[in-house]
């Protein structure tokens, strides 16, 4: 073989080529994404820090050792897709977190309806500066071109090749075993590195200070902060994978002992009998869930005019919680119907409603329909969407009236405007359905990201015109009109009078700005504060007669509204499986956050980004300033334990156990 000797400028060349300069730039370009990605998470107390550096070099190493048993070609473009496909999911976790506060799941992918419903939405959350973030691009791909059809990186398994210095040669078969050796020594060498750096530090972390976030799974920010992304996609995986092979996992026999102990010492604790007991029995129930409306606007004006008039009416002959919290998780809307008709908290991975819509559940439609109700649930959107049809046929409904049963005469948003949409719904249940009734209705007008047509604007938000926060308020304005239309409707076809009505917000709106919420309500905020703007939403209870109106400041949730309905009519909440306060019995109630925050009407607990009990902060309500750590202690191992209880009874079907072991 004749070879000649390399230019000087052939070097550069030459050493660009080498297949480990090749491997190292793909890892700084994926290591310096990630980064971007990390910096653009603006994430509160989660830093990356040398270790998680470390644990991300780890993890590319574990994705890409593989790429070193090719021959040079095929490994160049299998670099290049693999830059494509991290690129990819680092940008959808970048995108979906400026949304959720969260990041993609196996189960949310399974969701993909959810998110490419979301259209107009993903627009707004995609900025002009993210382009820099596929920069790298302009380079990979007609590199990888070049790699796939220049003859200069034909693989030497043809027995011929373009040598680094221009010349050409052909491989021996010692040639290519040396190559071979070579490859699987450097493959070998990635491959241990990987597990090294990535598996080893967060098998200790999981170990040590963090085995409590390992074991109960609380928040994907908090697992993302000990495994960086990449391993945290793994762990996901790895967690999904373990939930779905073979016939299922098996609950932990002292996991069950506790979901037991906990709910027979709830039914234990039934003793109430006051007046308003059983007083509405037989009446109509109608629960609408507001799309993302909040409660700090409630009773506030711009300009002037009210953002909620027709809701500050009604409260003057309604109870009104004022402190009433949204606990949703991921499933966001489907979270908070989840918990208000099911009284379980929801999971803290994906949606109960696409993951477990074929467990047993105590819901408020099955125990009404037991009593002799007919059961409705309304929503003028496709019927698939969040598993729905599937979920409310376990649910016992009656009838799910979806987006087909809808005239589309009124077009706003994601379907039907919300004006039309009570207008049609109200009418079904007065010509459709037979009393006494329980009727779940599902808004959508003031869905992100609230842009409403111009002839339906009819709140002037001054300074925060065409901003987000502006179309927020004009959204909800809008929302309240349609629900002050409703209540009219229910007056004149004689419904209103033996209905029980309730309203509440299904979950915060995602713009998390301080500084607009403080220009809104004119005063500087605490982290106290704006905990508890993105977490409460409104509670409205209209009764029958008007009776026990006024405003409730005991904090409440929306796993409150199952066992409180079934107080008001008469039917005990004894024998059921529910999580929830009944707002009515008189007891002191402490409502509990998916992400481990709670309150008691004494202390609101803020749980730290990396979820260290230590690193937490404990607010004293008396005095809205943070008080010691410790005052917290007690209500944060309840919260503990009613979290996993809730998500071992939803995750192993521990219901449909308990029925059965009952009933021999």
């Amino acid at each position: 073989m004749v070879v000649t000797r390399p230019s000087h400028s052939s070097m550069p060349r030459r050493l660009l080529n080498h297949p480990l300069t090749l491997y190292l730039i793909f890892l700084v370009l994926m290591l310096l994404k990630l980064m971007w990605l990390h910096h653009n998470l603006h994430a509160y107390n989660i830093t990356m820090g040398f270790f998680d550096k470390v644990i991300a070099i780890g993890s590319l190493l574990l994705l890409s050792f593989w790429t070193w048993l090719l021959p040079r070609r095929s490994m160049i473009v299998s670099l290049v897709l693999l830059n494509l496909l991290l690129t990819a999911l680092i940008y959808a976790d970048m995108v979906y977190y400026r949304y959720f506060q969260d990041f993609l799941t196996i189960p949310v992918l399974l969701q993909a309806r959810q998110v490419d419903a979301l259209g107009d939405s993903i627009a707004t959350l995609i900025y002009a500066s993210d382009l820099w973030f596929f920069a790298d691009w302009l380079a990979v791909i007609p590199f990888a071109a070049i790699a796939l059809f220049s003859r200069r990186y034909r693989s030497e398994n043809t027995g011929a090749y373009v040598n680094g210095y221009g010349s050409y040669g052909s491989y021996t078969s010692n040639d290519r075993k040396v190559r071979m050796r070579r490859r699987l020594t450097a493959g070998s060498v990635a491959l241990v590195l990987g597990l090294g750096l990535a598996v080893g530090p967060i098998y200790f972390y999981s170990k040590t200070w963090a085995k409590g976030l390992f074991e109960n799974n609380w928040w994907n920010v908090s697992m993302y902060n000990v495994t960086g992304l990449l391993a945290f996609h793994g762990y996901d995986l790895y967690n999904y994978a373990k939930d779905q092979i073979g016939s299922g996992p098996e609950a932990d026999p002292s996991d069950v002992k506790e979901a037991k102990t906990f709910f027979a010492d709830r039914q234990q604790a039934f003793t109430r009998k006051d007046a308003l007991f059983g007083k509405y029995k037989d009446s109509n129930v109608i629960i609408v869930q507001g799309e993302a409306y909040m409660n700090f606007m409630i009773g506030q004006s711009i300009g002037g005019q009210e953002i909620t008039p027709h809701f500050n009416e009604l409260m003057k002959e309604s109870q009104y919680y004022s402190h009433f919290y949204h606990q949703t998780g991921q499933g966001r809307t489907s979270d908070a119907d989840f918990g208000a008709n099911i009284s379980l908290h929801p999971l803290p991975v994906g949606s109960a409603f696409v993951r477990y819509a074929d467990h047993m559940y105590d819901s408020l439609p099955s125990i009404l329909k037991d009593n002799g109700y007919s059961t409705n649930v309304f929503h003028a959107y496709e019927s698939g969407f969040w598993n729905r049809y599937t979920m409310y046929q376990n649910m016992k409904y009656d009838k799910f009236y979806s987006k087909n049963d809808y005239v589309q005469d009124d077009p706003l948003g994601w379907s039907l405007s919300d004006e039309s949409f009570f207008r049609q719904s109200v009418e079904k249940m007065s010509n459709e359905v037979t009393e006494p009734f329980y009727s779940f209705l599902i808004t959508l007008s003031s869905h992100h990201p609230y842009v409403l047509p111009q002839d339906k604007q009819q709140l002037d938000v001054g300074e925060f015109q065409g901003t987000m926060f502006g179309n927020y308020l004009q959204s909800v304005h809008y929302v309240d009109s349609a629900l002050g239309n409703m209540v009219e409707d229910l007056k004149n076809r004689g419904l209103w009078e033996n209905t029980i009505f309730m309203f509440y917000g299904d979950h915060d709106n995602s713009i998390k700005e301080k500084a607009q919420y403080e220009q809104f309500l004119g005063r500087s905020l605490n982290d106290l504060d704006m905990e508890q703007i993105m977490n409460e939403v409104p509670l409205l209870v209209h009764l029958p007669d008007g009776a026990a109106a006024g405003t409730i400041d005991e904090p409440s949730g929306q796993l409150d509204i199952t066992p409180s309905v079934l107080h008001l009519l008469g039917i005990s909440d004894q024998s059921y499986y529910h999580m929830g306060n009944d707002v009515y019995d008189g007891s002191s109630r402490m409502v509990v956050l998916r992400n481990g925050a709670f309150s008691d009407g004494t202390v609101f607990y803020i749980p730290s980004d990396d979820y260290i009990y230590e690193s937490a902060t404990c607010y004293d309500l008396s005095s809205r300033n943070k008080t010691d750590i410790n005052a917290c202690r007690p209500g944060y191992d309840e919260s503990v334990k009613r979290l996993h209880i809730s998500d071992t009874v939803i995750t192993y079907d521990l219901i449909q156990q308990f029925r059965e072991e009952g009933a021999q």
